[in-house]
């Protein structure tokens, strides 16, 4: 299924699904299952702990950022495919980056558990059939189809790759 079949369009997600590229959905995660090719790990390295303003994260706090919302996101479709419809929560983002210690861990670890967990959010997607990817459930206030949170999770780094190209990078190469 491809993002012409998402319905509804959730509010707040819509700024990551409309990042993702247009065709299937299981195309789309495979070819974002390889963290290398939207954030070169050299860039990230040349960063290092940069970060572009006060209380902003580092590119470690993004990269696993990427990894725990991929975990979250690939739940919450499970949940909605198996026609839980229990209400999820949100969650705070920024909680997650203080106590993850993402500094501690080098960006080799950090892309070797992406591309695992992209792996298995993969598994997982391909599981689905189409009326599984249509149901839908809500999680941060928002309805979203199990295809919605798909696209977010192609769209999700593609945002956090522009953010580092425009905010990080300029500031290091001053």
């Amino acid at each position: 299924m491809t993002k012409a079949h998402i319905n509804p369009m959730p509010g707040f997600f819509d700024r990551y699904i409309k990042l993702a590229p247009d065709g299937e959905l299981n195309d789309a995660l495979a070819a974002g299952a390889r963290l290398e090719t939207l954030l070169p790990a050299q860039t990230l390295e040349n960063l290092g702990d940069y970060r572009y303003a006060p209380g902003k994260w580092t590119v470690k706090d993004i990269v696993q950022h990427l990894i725990d919302t991929e975990r979250i996101m690939a739940y919450r479709a499970l949940r909605f495919a198996r026609n839980d419809q229990t209400r999820l929560p949100g969650f705070e983002e920024d909680d997650f980056a203080q106590y993850a210690q993402a500094s501690r861990r080098s960006l080799t670890d950090l892309y070797d558990e992406y591309a695992l967990q992209r792996q298995s959010t993969r598994a997982l997607f391909r599981s689905f059939d189409a009326g599984m990817l249509q149901r839908t459930g809500i999680c941060f206030n928002q309805t979203i189809s199990v295809l919605a949170l798909g696209f977010v999770l192609v769209g999700h780094p593609i945002h956090h790759a522009r953010v580092i190209q425009e905010r990080y990078v300029p500031g290091v190469q001053k």
